[in-house]
C-alpha cells in the first residue's frame, strides 16, 4: 500500500476507528484503571476466541497483550518473597482467580501451592513465568 493510497483512506479509517471505541475503548495504557479494562478486554477476547488462530480478532488480542505486556514490564513489581507468595501477589494484582489458570495449573494443585501443601515445578514455574511476564526464579 502506497502513502498516497493510505491517506485516501484517513476517513475511512476515522469512522472504523471511532465505532470500535464505541465497543472497546483500546487505547495507551496510562494508569491502573486502563490496565485493568484492558486486562478484562484481553480476557474476555481470549475467551471469546477459545483458541482459534484464524479469527480477525486474534490480531486485535495480539495487539491488547502487547499493550498489557508494555504496561506490566514498566508497572508491574513482583516482592521479593517465598515463591507461594509471588503467586499470590501476581493473582490478586492481575484480578486473577485460581481458575483463570487453568491452562498452567489445575485449580486444585494452585490451591496446594498457595497453601503451602505443593511446591511449584518446573514446568509450571516456567508456564508462571512467562504468564507473568517475569523470570521463572521467582516461582522456585
Amino acid at each position: 500500500m502506497n502513502a498516497d493510497r493510505l491517506s485516501g483512506q484517513f476517513p475511512d479509517i476515522i469512522e472504523a476507528w471511532a465505532a470500535l471505541q464505541h465497543v472497546a475503548l483500546i487505547k495507551p495504557i496510562r494508569n491502573e484503571n486502563d490496565y485493568q479494562t484492558m486486562l478484562l478486554l484481553s480476557k474476555e477476547l481470549s475467551t471469546h476466541l477459545n483458541g482459534e488462530e484464524d479469527s480477525p480478532l486474534t490480531d486485535l488480542l495480539g495487539v491488547i497483550a502487547a499493550l498489557v505486556a508494555s504496561w506490566e514490564a514498566r508497572n508491574v513489581t513482583v516482592p521479593k518473597a517465598e515463591p507461594r507468595e509471588v503467586l499470590r501477589h501476581l493473582l490478586e494484582t492481575h484480578g486473577l482467580k485460581q481458575k483463570d489458570l487453568a491452562g498452567i495449573a489445575s485449580p486444585t494443585v494452585v490451591s496446594d501451592i498457595l497453601a503451602g501443601r505443593r511446591a511449584i515445578s518446573k514446568n509450571v514455574a516456567k508456564a508462571l513465568a512467562a504468564r507473568f511476564h517475569a523470570d521463572v526464579s521467582v516461582f522456585l
